[in-house]
C-alpha cells in the first residue's frame, strides 16, 4: 500500500510542532523574523542554481526549502497574532486577481473572459503596461497608509516615489537593474544602448583620473558608478544583469578549472606557473569552448 502523499496542512503542523516551546525542536524555537532571512535568500539562490543547472529531480526539493521559509515567517505572524498562513494566500490570491482583470474581468475566480467574445485579447504590452499601472496604484496606497505626511509635504502635492519598495536587501546589482528599471518608466533613460554605452566611457575615464590621483576611495566610488552604468546597458539589452554575471562567473570558473587541469597535468600548478604560461592554458580553454559551439554534436566526419 503506497504511502499518502503529505499536505499543505501536514507542513504547516509541522512547523506549529517544531516550534511549539515543550515539544519543538531547540534550533526552530530560538530563530525569528530576522535571524532566518540569511536562510530565505539562500534558499532562493539554490533555487535559482537548481534551474540554471537544469537539475529538474532537485528542483522539488530546493522549492520545498524556500516554501518553508514562508511557513517559518506564516508562523512567526500566527504566534504575534498578526497573520497567518492562510492570510498569506489570500493577500496573494487578491492581488493576482487584481492584477489581471484581462482574465478575471469582476475581480473574481467564477469570472472568466469568455472564449471566443467578439472584443480582441489585450496584447502582452498593455497588459504590461496595465500591471505597472496596478502596481503603482498598490505602492501609493501603501505609501498613504504608512508614512506620516506632513502639512506641507501635503501642500506641495508630495507623491509616493516610483523607488518605493525596491528591497534593498536585494543584491546590489539586481536592485540596480530594477531602480534604473523604474527611472526608466516616468523617461530617465537614454534613448538606446549608444547613449549607455557612451556614460560607461566616462565612468571608466574617471576611474583612470580617480587611480592616477593614487585616490583609492575616490576610485572605488567611480567603480561603483561604472558597475552601475553597466547594469543599466545589460537592461536596455533586455538581459538580467544578474543573470549575466553569474554566466560570467560560470565561465571563468570552468575555464580557470582548465588551466588547473591542464598545469596538473603538466607536473605544476597555479602557484608554480608563471602568468604567461597560465594565460597560454587560459587561451586553449577558450579554443575549445568556441570548436564545442560551433561543433555541438561533435564530429561526425569518418
Amino acid at each position: 500500500m503506497s504511502q499518502r502523499q503529505h499536505t499543505l496542512d501536514d507542513l504547516l503542523t509541522l512547523m506549529a510542532v517544531l516550534r511549539d516551546p515543550e515539544q519543538g525542536c531547540p534550533w526552530d524555537i530560538e530563530q525569528d523574523w530576522d535571524s532566518i532571512v540569511p536562510h530565505t535568500l539562500e534558499e532562493a539562490y539554490e533555487v535559482a542554481d537548481a534551474i540554471e543547472r537544469r537539475a529538474w529531480d532537485e528542483l522539488p526539493g530546493e522549492l520545498g526549502d524556500l516554501l518553508f521559509q514562508v511557513i517559518y515567517y506564516a508562523q512567526f505572524g500566527h504566534e504575534e497574532e498578526r497573520f497567518d498562513f492562510h492570510d498569506v494566500v489570500d493577500t496573494l490570491t487578491a492581488k493576482m486577481l487584481r492584477r489581471h482583470p484581462h482574465v478575471f474581468p469582476d475581480g473574481s475566480l467564477d469570472s472568466r473572459r469568455a472564449l471566443g467574445e467578439s472584443a480582441e485579447a489585450p496584447g502582452l504590452e498593455d497588459i504590461n503596461g496595465r500591471w505597472e499601472a496596478l502596481k503603482a496604484e498598490e505602492r501609493a496606497e501603501r505609501s498613504r497608509d504608512t508614512l506620516e505626511v506632513s502639512a506641507a509635504s501635503v501642500l506641495d502635492g508630495a507623491a509616493a516615489s516610483v523607488l518605493d519598495d525596491v528591497p534593498r536587501t536585494l543584491p546590489a546589482l539586481s536592485r540596480a537593474a530594477k531602480l534604473s528599471k523604474r527611472a526608466a518608466r516616468v523617461g530617465f533613460d537614454w534613448p538606446d544602448s549608444r547613449g549607455v554605452i557612451a556614460k560607461i566611457r566616462e565612468e571608466l575615464d574617471e576611474v583612470e583620473e580617480a587611480l592616477a590621483e593614487d585616490d583609492g576611495d575616490h576610485a572605488a566610488q567611480e567603480v561603483g558608478d561604472l558597475l552601475f552604468a553597466v547594469t543599466n546597458l545589460a537592461r536596455s539589452l533586455k538581459a538580467d544583469p544578474e543573470q549575466c554575471l553569474r554566466a560570467a562567473n560560470a565561465k571563468f570558473e570552468r575555464r580557470f578549472r582548465h588551466v588547473e587541469a591542464a598545469l596538473w597535468a603538466a607536473g605544476s600548478s597555479p602557484g608554480n606557473a608563471d602568468l604567461a604560461t597560465m594565460e597560454c592554458h587560459w587561451q586553449a580553454a577558450k579554443r575549445e569552448e568556441r570548436h564545442e559551439i560551433a561543433t555541438p554534436f561533435g564530429d561526425s566526419r569518418p
